[in-house]
């Protein structure tokens, strides 16, 4: 029988599952491309700025993302607790996104304008003098590491590459707009730009 041939050949049975699973991801993953919620940015979605796309690279060089999410599921505790869920077009300019699932601290998707400027300061540069009970690690070298504007820059015309909408001014005023800014002040714009643009549903 057909199944005994496939069973005694594991070299014909792995190429078989292989393309199984190919065309079950295609399957799944091809319509997204065509949906518009999904690849058009949601309301109030707009590409970081350079200090914010600065501040990004230093979230996610730093880590930071193994510990946060920025992904409220669409769960009334979730709901409740960080505000509304996450949906695809938010992080249409993000590469990569930073959804997942690991919540070791508190999920990230809207923390922005929930503190000061300065209370984020001091909790990257001490955690436990804001939130005693914390375990995440003190970051100080943020503020003594300046931005490299030129870079920054360099980055942004990559983005805009892959399909973020940065024009020719925006790439070329760049470096003076993050001129003189250290890594911390890029990391707290990063973190308050981090809110929910839109309506909330009713």
């Amino acid at each position: 029988m057909n199944h005994e041939i496939i069973e005694k050949h594991a070299w014909l049975m792995g190429a078989l599952i292989a393309i199984v699973i190919s065309v079950a991801g295609l399957v799944e993953i091809v319509p997204l491309y065509f949906q518009a919620s999904v690849i058009s940015p949601s309301p109030g979605i707009k590409p970081y700025g350079p200090l914010e796309l600065a501040g990004r690279d230093v979230y996610v060089r730093e880590g930071c993302y193994l510990c946060h999410t920025q992904m409220v599921r669409p769960l009334q505790a979730e709901v409740e607790r960080y505000g509304h869920y996450s949906i695809a077009g938010e992080a249409v300019y993000d590469h990569p996104f930073q959804f997942g699932s690991k919540r070791t601290g508190p999920d990230l998707a809207r923390v922005g304008g929930r503190y000061s400027d300065e209370w984020h300061r001091i909790h990257l540069n001490n955690p436990r003098d804001v939130v005693p009970e914390s375990n995440m690690p003190a970051f100080t070298w943020l503020a003594k590491s300046v931005i490299d504007g030129p870079l920054v820059a360099r980055k942004m015309t990559v983005l805009r590459h892959l399909g973020v909408p940065y024009t020719d001014a925006e790439i070329a005023s760049a470096g003076e707009l993050v001129n003189g800014h250290t890594e911390l002040d890029a990391l707290v714009a990063y973190l308050q730009v981090l809110k929910w643009h839109g309506e909330v549903a009713k």
